[in-house]
């Protein structure tokens, strides 16, 4: 092999090897119905990717021939360029129709990536586990369960989810039967999240509410970066500490996720606190050949002894990637680009990018510096030197803390795809010799008019400056969680209106079934059975359908307001009733289907377990003192959100977006306060 590309003959060498592999693993599950494997009829597919680079899928599919059983078994593999070596290897799932029991094994094996490889191990196949192995520990029967087990296994095996990595909807299969292991990328705390950035936690959140809908227990890391070149630059702006900032905007990103009725992750890890964590992670890398330090103190990663760099989640020809540009450019993988860093001067190569930044007193601060010390194998210790981390390191060091070397699931936003996600991928398999994540969710952005929302733009809103009310919340809530969440989406007062106009339609109905169900003179309908239960179940099943098939929340949503409108029916048609009789005594008024509103409002219950919009949205931290001066002469605190907005309308003024600027005024009057321009001088902003 000639190490760059895969050759007809390589491919039909190693499908000649994965078929005997896979034979013999059939043959060591002991199962009788594979005694005669030679019976089989077996399938191969080989999928090669551009030019025959990299990648190369090979899918290998087993059907039986047995009477008594139905066996089916699968295995996806993938070769890099340089290597004829399964990486991921092997799911076998096993239905057997008799007594309707269901046996599934799954193998799962971490192969070296190539650049921990020796030149041996990358010309021969892993070593089969031993039968032994194979039929007494991992093969598992579910017909010894309980029928819940068996229901929530089921429920399970439905989830599919549109994995970056395979650039498909593909099954979700967790490491552990019943543990999911996430990690997603959290908020760079040197100002607030803009409604653009809570797209990607609620994104986390509807997959996180999944997950558990479907029975999974979800281990949940969220990072929060608190050192970087921003804050640095704003700390030495305001002249504030690097700790009093961020620990600023930590509690308001906090409070604002409690506002969105996010449910927490497990941890959120600081940068700052896991600096050690990085520097090991940096020794792991120089140890494996892809990590080095220039002149100056930097360490950089070495992505020419990586193969595979910028090919795993976005499409890149590493001969265009050009120095200088930024994440934002090469988000999504639609423009060629690199994270070129602040400084990188005496890289070795254009495409590297800065894993440890060293000291450099003109810029940097005292309180973002570290000079940590790694203890080596051999009990020697070994310093990095005086710096800070970069930003792309960070989340590979506390992902690898807390989550192991292989995670389940990483969430971020697309425009992370490039470079952020492809060089966590990159270090983290750089160090650990293992599969980084087995499946990527990325969702798209939130655009104001046609552009996407970022702060390098000038166009965010903050959660309060543009939801200043609780219904406005809840609205920017259920917009987002009930959108297809890979799309982009627009945010407008209109679309915000429209889902507060869904959110009203919503707590009537709720409020309405709760008064008629605590209402103990109205009769019960003579059948449990009714249209309504019967429709209530098939709208929870089209539910769960939704939920599982990549999130699809806008049919879960039309799966939602299918009972809502059926149960305005049930109550438009006793009001109708009642309205015909007139007081006539002699005419009867049929009662309210009792037991099918309870269903329906179980069913809603059980539905805003994934959606989570049936909360109330607590009281804004320092808006109780708002209202103390009383319209006296003292000194009137004007909440940060508002001073946002009245600096983002006096720019729209100076723009002549006069719309935009009529709308900013309309918020601010909504948050209670008014505005009043000042020829010559900054605006008064004053109580309503």
């Amino acid at each position: 092999m000639d190490g760059y590309s895969l050759s007809f003959a390589n491919i039909s060498y190693a499908t000649i090897k994965l078929s005997y592999f896979f034979i013999s693993f059939l043959q060591s599950c002991n199962i009788p119905s594979f005694t005669d494997y030679k019976r089989y009829k077996y399938d191969i597919i080989v999928t090669i990717t551009e030019n025959m680079k990299f990648t190369t899928a090979l899918s290998i599919m087993a059907s039986s021939l047995s009477i008594c059983n139905q066996i089916s078994a699968f295995t996806s593999v993938s070769y890099t360029s340089s290597t004829t070596l399964v990486r991921d290897v092997a799911l076998l799932q096993i239905h057997q129709t008799e007594g309707e029991s269901r046996i599934w094994y799954k193998q799962g094996r971490s192969i070296l990536s190539s650049s921990c490889l020796s030149a041996t191990s990358k010309s021969s196949l892993p070593p089969l586990a031993s039968g032994s192995q194979t039929s007494s520990s991992s093969l598992k029967s579910t017909n010894t369960d309980s029928e819940n087990d068996t229901r929530s296994k089921d429920k399970l095996r439905q989830l599919t989810l549109y994995n970056s990595l395979s650039r498909s909807k593909t099954p979700f299969i967790p490491q552990s039967p019943d543990i999911v292991s996430m990690y997603t990328c959290g908020p760079t705390v040197y100002d607030s999240a803009h409604v653009g950035n809570f797209r990607a936690f609620l994104t986390y959140d509807v997959l996180k509410r999944v997950l558990t809908y479907l029975g999974y227990n979800v281990d949940h890391i969220c990072n929060l970066t608190d050192v970087d070149d921003k804050i640095i630059k704003r700390c030495d702006r305001e002249n504030v500490s690097l700790l009093e900032l961020t620990r600023k905007f930590e509690d308001k990103f906090f409070d604002d996720l409690e506002a969105l009725n996010i449910v927490k992750a497990r941890e959120y890890p600081r940068a700052t606190d896991h600096i050690d964590e990085m520097a090991q992670l940096i020794i792991d890398l120089e140890g494996n050949g892809l990590a080095y330090q220039s002149d100056e103190g930097s360490w950089y990663f070495s992505v020419g002894k990586k193969e595979g760099y910028g090919t795993r989640l976005v499409h890149l020809d590493p001969d265009q990637l050009k120095k200088g540009a930024s994440s934002e450019t090469g988000g999504g993988g639609s423009v060629a680009g690199l994270d070129a860093d602040e400084y990188d001067a005496e890289k070795e190569g254009v495409r590297d990018f800065c894993l440890w930044k060293a000291y450099k007193p003109e810029f940097d601060r005292e309180d973002a510096i570290w000079d940590p010390v790694v203890t080596m194998e051999d009990g020697t210790t070994k310093s990095i030197g005086k710096g800070r981390p970069g930003w792309h390191l960070e989340c590979s060091a506390m992902a690898r803390k807390y989550l192991g070397d292989t995670i389940d699931v990483h969430a971020g936003g697309i425009d992370l795809k490039f470079p952020h996600h492809e060089n966590e991928i990159a270090q983290s398999e750089g160090a650990n010799c293992a599969p980084f994540c087995n499946c990527w969710v990325h969702n798209g952005f939130v655009n104001i008019g046609d552009e996407k929302m970022s702060k390098s733009k000038g166009n965010f809103l903050t959660l309060r400056t543009a939801c200043p009310t609780s219904d406005d919340v809840r609205a920017y809530r259920y917009l987002v969680v009930s959108s297809q969440y890979r799309n982009p989406l627009s945010f407008t007062d209109a679309a915000l209106g429209a889902a507060k106009g869904a959110l009203k339609r919503l707590d009537k109905v709720n409020a309405m079934i709760g008064d008629a169900l605590k209402d103990g003179v109205v009769e019960v309908s003579n059948s449990e059975e009714s249209d309504m239960t019967t429709t209530v179940e098939k709208e929870l099943a089209n539910f769960e359908v939704a939920i599982a098939d990549d999130l699809s929340m806008p049919r879960a949503s039309a799966s939602l307001f299918s009972l809502v409108k059926f149960a305005e029916k049930e109550f438009k048609r006793v009001a109708k009733a009642a309205k015909d009789a007139d007081g006539d005594e002699s005419k009867v008024v049929p009662p309210l289907d009792i037991v099918g509103l309870a269903s329906i409002q179980q069913a809603l219950a059980k539905m805003d377990q994934v959606f989570g919009i049936y909360y109330e949205v607590p009281k804004e931290k320092g808006a109780e003192n708002d209202d103390k001066d009383g319209g006296d002469n003292t000194e009137l605190s004007v909440p940060d959100d508002v001073m946002d907005l009245v600096s983002q309308r006096t720019a729209a003024k100076d723009a002549k977006d006069w719309e935009l600027a009529d709308s900013l005024r309309a918020k601010i009057t909504e948050l209670g306060f008014s505005v009043k321009d000042m020829k010559g001088g900054d605006p008064v902003v004053s109580k309503a």
